[in-house]
């Protein structure tokens, strides 16, 4: 009989610390509000540098590409130069030549020294116009590079302020939850504790017109009986989240029905 009354005592104990739990869950959602602030601050600047290793990596490409083209350039003119000097060598052979046969034979060289000048220089034609295509990319690119890099700088700065910031409340809401810790009932807080790190969201919940405020779904009169005659912890049956009544929701209500009866 003495292990009965000790028991419904440690659990109106522990009932009896829900206030505290609640003023607990309130910093605890402050929280986890400021941690998630701080998460998508840094996505933020993880896309940002991101953005601009992308940008960066183009321009590098970009450069290569152009070196290589400017190369395939160099590589052509010094062809066509070199056909050049040799219609130039065909020429003044051509002056001494006093048989016909040679003559012809010294023309037949020249004109296919010509064409394929003309086609040299038709290749080098297109690729400067590539290789000036290309160069107004790259600059294009590197006026990116330079507005990544002036949106990292701001964004890092203003990433730095907003953490110290939250980092500042963050040690004051857990100096405040460490005190009310200390005057809420041990088991109560534990099972809040292995729920909060469950859902990661409010845990502690009331009931609202017969249905979980956790996961909206509607419950019988017989839980939400239970949950208000507030005898033992209940936990709903779909969400597993710790149910409590709002006594004063409850006086409230109450009041205005008294008002209504006065005034009829």
């Amino acid at each position: 009989m003495i292990g009965i009354k000790f028991f419904f005592r440690a659990i109106k104990q522990m009932l009896e610390s829900l206030p505290v739990i609640l003023e607990i869950q309130e910093l605890d959602m402050k929280m986890i509000r400021l941690m998630n602030i701080k998460k998508q601050r840094r996505n933020e600047s993880y896309k940002v540098q991101q953005e601009l290793d992308d940008v960066v990596h183009k321009t590098v490409g970009k450069d290569e590409h152009i070196a290589l083209t400017r190369k395939d350039l160099r590589i052509l003119e010094a062809q066509i130069t070199d056909v050049n000097m040799r219609i130039e060598k065909a020429e003044a052979k051509q002056n001494s030549i006093k048989k016909v046969e040679e003559f012809n034979a010294i023309t037949g060289e020249i004109t296919s020294a010509q064409r394929e000048k003309t086609r040299l220089e038709s290749q080098a034609s297109e690729v400067t116009d590539r290789l000036v295509t290309e160069e107004e990319s790259i600059q294009d690119l590197k006026n990116e590079v330079k507005r990544v890099q002036e949106t990292s700088k701001s964004l890092q700065k203003e990433l730095t302020v907003a953490i110290e910031e939250i980092n500042r409340e963050g040690n004051l809401l857990q100096k405040e939850r460490a005190i009310l810790a200390t005057t809420a009932n041990h088991d109560l807080l534990q099972i809040y504790e292995r729920l909060l790190h469950n859902k990661k969201d409010r845990v502690l919940v009331a009931v609202e017109n017969r249905t979980c405020s956790g996961c909206h779904i509607v419950l019988t009169a017989q839980h939400e009986n239970l949950v208000r005659r507030c005898e033992r912890p209940v936990f709903c049956e779909h969400c597993a989240r710790l149910h409590y009544w709002k006594v004063e929701e409850e006086a409230v209500a109450g009041d205005v029905a008294v008002k209504r009866r006065r005034k009829k």
